[in-house]
């Protein structure tokens, strides 16, 4: 199933997300149709509120974003009820764009290392080292599981800069490939 991605504006967007019980219904589903998804909507990583499911489940693909020398060197997981335990290293720039965010591309600066712990789709439990693409790539969809946007790491220049574009997208003003679901659609009904 391809659920449509939900736009910036979207209360669940700036909620933090609840753990997920180890019953939780269809979950290997659930990971399987995020991942569709995700590679519907040309993205590299998908966390579960951008689908309207306040839960702390995301999935990554890295490998997209290897350099060449990097190939084959890409995450491909699921992360559930994860928790970064530490962030170290030199903070670097990269342009970051979001699948709630169409068309917006700004500079975000991250540390380049990070330990995480979190459970697999079998619930295993795992604690793992990343850094580069692949450490960018799991603190974006961290933040979404906690609340944050990536504009939310933007300077206040940044932000009025790119005010007017975020209120269309919110009120589904923004051409996608992909299928949304809009905040100001549902006020309407």
């Amino acid at each position: 199933m391809i659920y449509p991605i939900v736009a910036y504006g979207d209360p669940v967007l700036k909620k933090e997300a609840d753990d997920l019980p180890k019953d939780f219904p269809n979950l290997k589903e659930l990971v399987d149709d995020m991942f569709t998804t995700m590679y519907h909507a040309h993205g590299v990583g998908l966390a579960a509120p951008q689908i309207g499911k306040a839960i702390r489940l995301f999935v990554i693909d890295s490998e997209p974003m290897m350099d060449d020398e990097d190939e084959g060197k890409g995450v491909k997981k699921a992360f559930i009820n994860a928790e970064i335990l530490e962030e170290d290293g030199e903070e670097w720039g990269f342009e970051e764009g979001c699948l709630s965010i169409p068309g917006v591309r700004e500079t975000v600066y991250r540390p380049e290392r990070i330990v995480i712990r979190y459970f697999d789709e079998e619930w295993n439990e795992h604690t793992d080292t990343y850094d580069g693409m692949t450490a960018r790539v799991i603190q974006h969809e961290y933040d979404h599981i906690e609340g944050i946007l990536f504009t939310d790491h933007l300077n206040g220049l940044k932000k009025r800069l790119i005010k007017n574009k975020l209120t269309k997208i919110s009120k589904g003003e923004v051409d996608a490939d992909y299928k949304m679901k809009f905040p100001a659609a549902d006020k309407r009904r």
